[in-house]
């Protein structure tokens, strides 16, 4: 995790102007960039955010800036920091905290708002702002008086690290001028820990009883920089490890113990060692239900295993599933407290570890033979369209041999976003990770535009990884706009397009409830390679499978040792994976005589 840089800052009670204290504070919190546009309503601070060291990076729309505070957040372990112009600005940004929250991002959004003298009288670009983000902020500040600046400036710093998600500060625009005296507070960290002992002996119990114990590594062991103490766990009792939906960076790939993600499109092998546990012990993972939805035809949660569930946030415990032992606690702490009291201890599971990691290699050896031979879709509509002339020899490529080639290309080291949509969902199960923060999707939100924005935000806060951004062509039309931004401020980053002209995971739905009535599913686009040499940009279009990997390296090259940012338009044919939710839809029935013919 980066660490907060070491800053001047201004110690003692002071006078100074609002404006002042602001960005003071935010110095003190370790603030080196800001995503967001320009605007009149907080112009007296941002005119002195150079000489505090603060970078503002503009951007093209402010969504985009929230994704790019999130993606900051998130590789950092610091906080992201996005502002806007009051009233439109601001109200762009919800989408993007909302992905934020269901993150557990530090994301601070700070929303200047209409003055205090105009409010209540529909002024312009005047709005109630803090109904906005009530349902997707951990906490909200309002500065209802410009002595109170500092003081609210880092109480929503100090929350957002506290309460492990966004923040919002509201602060009238009309309070950044005038006079006070005050004083910026240092930041306040709480130092989490294991949990209760009783909790915590309890699990231990349960583990030493253990036959066939499986770790699911969420996203709280990244966060608390916990993968090593992770696997120290893991390695006391010879458990599987399986990573928590989009989580695939909780666990070293390489280790002999990491199984895969579950979930949605996830890895076949961790699922059904899963379905063999007798104890499962939920690491930093709240157990979210889209995450543990039956996959591949497996329904593979063990329904009669107990559970330890341990999450930092009391809420999550057994909030989704039944849970025999709940800690609270710091994941990285408590993997800690349970290693040390199994060690030393005879354990039930000690007789078996040889076999189930025989076990664990022979369901892996079998689920990358499975990916190797899995070249597309298998349904029929998959089938129509791989025998129709996709392209101008009927040869474009198939997205999981794509997904494949891209997999082998990865760099060390690299970091990947992924957008929404039906290819980059399939893309769960080729990406793997040697170490945390490095892999960043909308988690259960699931919104669109999301991978550009998020990488550039990760790319500004660690330019020494490499940056690569997965889309579908759907998705990609709503933030590439933000290549401007990668390409103006030096953010280099990769951009891969899968171009497949469809909004395809809708359209899958439409195949197997709707008998192939697609409605407003298919895309008309032009070059995405061209419109990226546009904007400063490089552009490939590759429509050859031994192109892929090749491509990826010069680009990735080019991003690395040139500072170039690279689109690649990937050439796809109109083949669909699984549905997204399966159990959230059914056949139609139709009353209408005029409908009958729509079942």
């Amino acid at each position: 995790m980066t660490q907060t840089p070491e800053r001047d800052v201004v110690s003692g009670t002071q006078r100074m102007t609002p404006s002042e204290a602001f960005v003071e504070t935010m110095a003190a919190n370790g603030v080196t960039d800001i995503f967001g546009i320009m605007g009149s309503a907080f112009m007296d601070a941002m005119d002195i955010f150079a000489p505090a060291g603060i970078r503002l990076i503009p951007v093209v729309h402010e969504q985009g800036a929230a994704h790019m505070a999130d993606g900051y957040a998130r590789v950092s372990g610091r906080h992201g920091v996005v502002i806007g112009q009051n009233g439109p600005g601001i109200s762009n940004c919800v989408t993007a905290v909302a992905a934020a929250y269901w993150a557990h991002s530090p994301v601070v959004m700070v929303t200047p708002e209409a003055g205090t003298m105009g409010m209540g009288l529909g002024g312009f670009q005047e709005a109630n702002q803090l109904p906005m983000f009530q349902e997707f902020t951990k906490y909200q500040a309002h500065v209802n008086n410009p002595k109170r600046m500092a003081e609210l400036t880092a109480r929503a710093f100090d929350r957002a690290m506290s309460e492990i998600g966004p923040t919002q500060l509201n602060i009238p625009r009309d309070h950044f001028y005038g006079e006070l005296e005050t004083e910026i507070s240092q930041p306040s960290r709480l130092d989490r820990g294991p949990g209760g002992q009783r909790s915590l002996d309890e699990a231990a119990e349960l583990l030493a009883q253990a036959e066939f114990p499986v770790i699911i590594s969420g996203g709280g062991v990244v966060m608390a920089d916990g993968v090593a103490e992770c696997q120290a766990l893991a390695e006391r009792l010879g458990a599987p490890v399986v990573n928590s939906y989009l989580h695939n960076d909780s666990f070293p790939a390489s280790h002999p113990l990491w199984c895969g993600p579950l979930g949605y499109q996830g890895s076949k092998a961790a699922m059904k060692l899963l379905s063999q546990a007798d104890v499962v012990v939920a690491l930093g993972s709240r157990l979210g239900p889209f995450g543990t939805l039956p996959q591949h035809g497996l329904d593979y949660w063990p329904t009669n295993a107990k559970i330890i569930q341990i999450d930092a946030d009391h809420k999550m415990l057994g909030l989704v599933k039944k849970i025999s032992v709940g800690i609270c606690g710091d994941a990285k702490a408590s993997a800690v407290a349970l290693t040390e009291r199994l060690a030393g201890r005879t354990l039930s599971c000690d007789g078996s570890r040889d076999r189930r990691a025989e076990t664990i290699r022979a369901e892996k050896d079998a689920w990358e033979a499975e990916l190797d031979e899995w070249s597309h879709e298998r349904d029929s509509f998959s089938l129509d369209m791989i025998d129709e002339a996709d392209g101008e020899d009927g040869n474009w490529l198939h997205p999981r041999q794509v997904l494949r080639e891209l997999e082998k290309a990865m760099p060390a080291d690299v970091m990947v976003s992924t957008d929404i949509g039906n290819i980059n969902s399939v893309a769960n199960s080729y990406l793997r990770f040697e170490r945390p923060r490095s892999f960043f999707a909308a988690m259960s939100w699931g919104n669109c535009g999301y991978a550009l924005p998020t990488i550039i935000g990760a790319k500004a806060a660690a330019p020494d990884r490499p940056a690569i951004a997965y889309a579908g062509d759907g998705a990609w039309a709503m933030s590439m706009g933000e290549i401007l931004t990668a390409v103006r401020h030096d953010i280099p980053v990769t951009a891969v397009v899968f171009h497949n002209r469809q909004w395809g995971a809708e359209k899958k739905n439409q195949v197997d409830f709707y008998n192939r009535r697609f409605v407003a599913g298919e895309l008309d686009n032009p070059s995405f390679a061209g419109i990226a040499q546009a904007m400063g940009a490089e552009g490939v279009v590759v429509d050859k499978l031994d192109a892929v990997g090749p491509a990826l390296e010069r680009a990735v090259d080019a991003q690395m040792t040139e500072g170039k940012t690279t689109v690649l338009e990937i050439m796809c044919t109109r083949e669909l994976g699984d549905p997204f939710r399966r159990d959230a839809l059914s056949k139609p029935v139709r009353y209408l005589d005029k409908y009958a013919d729509y079942v």
